[in-house]
């Protein structure tokens, strides 16, 4: 058993530091191309309230499709299953900003991580809140234990400007019924979502409760056991794009990436991870994220198989 993670994630980052190739930032997102691949930062958050870091551990960045889990909770936690008939949790197969697929599926996206699912679970949580962003920043600032956190104008303004797939993904849905917010206020929503700066040290302690089962940080229960597993179980098979199986050979835990360069993992029942490195593959995921989380779990033995 690991009595503390601390020499763990520093052996991990001596050899991140050699890896070669750590790909190339989101480019289609001109406020996030000019980051340096090669910058590394890795945390994990004990269930007890102790938090381990590594590199640039408390340094803040776009958090981007990282965010659709806690949206996802948030949303499942206030309308339950019916949810469920509103966006599928099956891996897509295609690239995360795929249109393919709605069209001879009448307009249910296949999960919601893909960005047609994403938007589908923002509309509803706009829907029953009023404020979807705002909500989702309100619950990461108190888990995360940091009033700091907030929306970055300016990477929520580039991916307006170069938002025309995700409208066109919204425009298709609301013509199958399944979008009911007007769509330039969902599209403001879910681009300010994406756009929340936070860290890893925030991110690896604000998804603690899906290590806890629901459990959030102040004791009180956001969502049911079942809904936790649901949660991390959608995460496993689909979190990672079209790269999720991989992922679960190499890594196996839920997690979550997104195009910023970071990866939220799980290791139910223990503790939460959070890893960031700019640089992606050709599937949107860090390459230096995978391959720390991969020695991760094989120097530590803890995954969920």
């Amino acid at each position: 058993m690991v009595q503390s993670f601390l020499p763990v994630l520093e052996r991990i980052g001596e050899e991140i530091e050699g890896l070669a190739g750590r790909g190339r930032p989101a480019d289609y997102i001109p406020a996030l191309a000019a980051v340096d691949p090669n910058r590394f930062g890795m945390a994990v958050a004990e269930l007890d309230g102790a938090v381990y870091g590594v590199g640039e551990w408390q340094q803040p960045f776009s958090t981007q499709s990282v965010t659709k889990v806690f949206t996802l909770a948030l949303d499942l936690a206030r309308e339950g299953d019916s949810l469920w008939e509103h966006v599928g949790r099956e891996p897509s197969g295609n690239p995360f900003n795929s249109l393919v697929q709605l069209e001879y599926e009448h307009g249910i996206p296949r999960n919601p991580f893909i960005n047609a699912g994403a938007l589908v679970v923002t509309d509803r949580l706009h829907r029953l809140t009023g404020d979807a962003s705002g909500n989702l920043l309100d619950f990461l600032r108190t888990e995360s234990g940091n009033q700091d956190l907030d929306v970055n104008r300016d990477v929520a303004a580039s991916e307006t400007t170069h938002g025309d797939r995700n409208a066109a993904l919204a425009h298709f849905m609301a013509s199958y019924g399944n979008i009911t917010t007007p769509v330039p206020t969902l599209l403001r929503e879910y681009f300010r979502q994406c756009a929340i700066e936070a860290s890893c040290a925030d991110l690896a302690v604000a998804t603690g409760f899906l290590a806890r089962h629901g459990i959030r940080a102040d004791g009180t229960r956001l969502l049911t056991r079942s809904q936790a597993k649901q949660v991390n179980a959608v995460m496993m098979t689909c979190g990672t794009y079209d790269a999720a199986g991989d992922f679960a050979y190499r890594v196996g835990l839920p997690g979550k990436s997104g195009v910023g360069g970071a990866i939220i993992a799980v290791v139910p029942g223990r503790c939460t991870l959070c890893v960031w490195s700019p640089g992606l593959d050709d599937r949107g995921n860090s390459v230096a994220g995978v391959a720390a989380l991969d020695r991760f779990t094989t120097i530590t033995g803890l995954s969920v198989f």
